[in-house]
């Protein structure tokens, strides 16, 4: 592993390499929001933003819109990433591995989605400085992605002229697109027994934990079927060794692309939480949210096409994805603006090994420049 070379990357990496150093968890993207809208002002793009900061207790930043007038005729097209990152677990210091950039810490790179903030960001200025034309681009960048999509749900996407919308935020060599994603619900459980001495009157206690562990015992979990999955997340009970348990706190999840999949999995695993309830004698209360809703896009959708056009005009065939994962496509879709993920090439995202080649970079570059050419002279 070598230290970084910037002068020796390709510019777009360079850039990439810069957005990385930039703390950016959810919920404190403000310094990367500066930084992008100090790369958008420098190009020239009209500015906007709305009130995601305020209006959303987690976000660090705005949803940020740059504008760039069309130059021909044609079909306006919106590219997006997110702003935000999964926790920090250490500074990000980028490194060159071979063909590779990573982090030379033992954390995240954050090239999930910065390494699609950088590949947009680039396209873009060679369209304005080398005067390529082009029928209207979109810039959008969103915050709380990683936490629930919640900037591009609260995103309107009534301001946008833009026909159709391009994100890139999914794992998988370049030439991936994502014409399927789950609906994902979040389950919150919590177990209330009785607390009484451990070792002097256990019997006279009811244990919030045991139920728990019962529940999550009883019910299916893990790879469920193709297309469905179901996790439990996050355990928290208890005060102290000598003390039977009063309260125990559980968050989970299921997803899945099929909605009679997904049903069974959340009744499931909602009756084995009651089940263990009264097993325990312990009161629970469940909560069910939608963390967003899935989605199926036909290989001829408007925007699907294009994207697979211009893979091809950049000697890419194109491969159709069907998703684990949500991405800000989801909100996108759901409020009816028509919009597709395309994979980034990203690798071992959100965990310490997370890296990503240097040449994937400047394929997206590529791909987004031919996605702009391919709008142009559309109808």
């Amino acid at each position: 592993m070598s230290t970084l070379d910037t002068a020796g990357l390709p510019e777009a990496a360079r850039l990439f390499a810069r957005l990385c150093e930039i703390p950016s968890p959810s919920g404190a993207e403000g310094a990367m929001a500066d930084a992008v809208i100090t790369e958008l002002t420098r190009m020239g793009g009209e500015i906007t933003q709305d009130d995601a900061a305020t209006a959303l207790v987690e976000a660090g930043c705005n949803n940020i819109v740059a504008r760039f007038a069309p130059t021909t005729e044609g079909v306006p097209v919106m590219f997006c990433a997110h702003l935000d990152t999964v926790p920090l677990l250490a500074p990000v210091r980028v490194v060159q591995e071979g063909e590779w950039l990573t982090n030379g810490n033992e954390a995240i790179l954050g090239g999930d989605d910065k390494a699609a903030v950088a590949a947009m960001l680039h396209a873009v200025d060679r369209v304005v400085h080398e005067g390529i034309p082009h029928a209207g681009i979109e810039l959008v960048f969103t915050p709380c992605e990683e936490i629930g999509l919640r900037g591009a749900a609260h995103f309107d996407t009534s301001v946008l002229r833009a026909a159709y919308g391009f994100v890139y935020d999914h794992t998988g060599e370049v030439g991936g697109i994502v014409t399927q994603a789950p609906t994902h619900k979040e389950i919150a459980v919590t177990y209330r027994g009785v607390a009484a001495h451990a070792g002097i009157h256990p019997e006279a206690g009811r244990s919030a934990i045991t139920a728990a562990a019962r529940a999550i015992a009883g019910m299916p979990l893990g790879r469920i079927d193709e297309a469905t999955t179901a996790n439990i997340g996050t355990v928290d009970g208890g005060t102290a060794t000598n003390v039977v348990a009063e309260e125990c706190v559980i968050t989970a999840e299921c997803r899945s692309r099929d909605p009679e999949a997904l049903d069974g999995q959340l009744t499931a695993m909602i009756d084995a939480f009651a089940w263990a309830g009264t097993e325990c004698e312990c009161d629970v209360e469940i909560s069910v949210r939608d963390h967003f809703i899935g989605y199926a896009l036909e290989e001829d959708a408007p925007q699907v096409q294009m994207a697979a056009d211009a893979m091809r005009d950049c000697g890419i065939e194109p491969r159709y994805v069907a998703s684990g994962g949500g991405s800000d496509v989801n909100a996108f879709l759901l409020n009816g603006f028509p919009s597709v993920n395309l994979c980034n090439a990203m690798v071992d995202v959100h965990t310490p090994d997370e890296r990503i080649r240097i040449a994937d970079i400047e394929s997206m570059v590529d791909i987004t420049l031919a996605i702009i050419a391919r709008a142009r002279g559309a109808r």
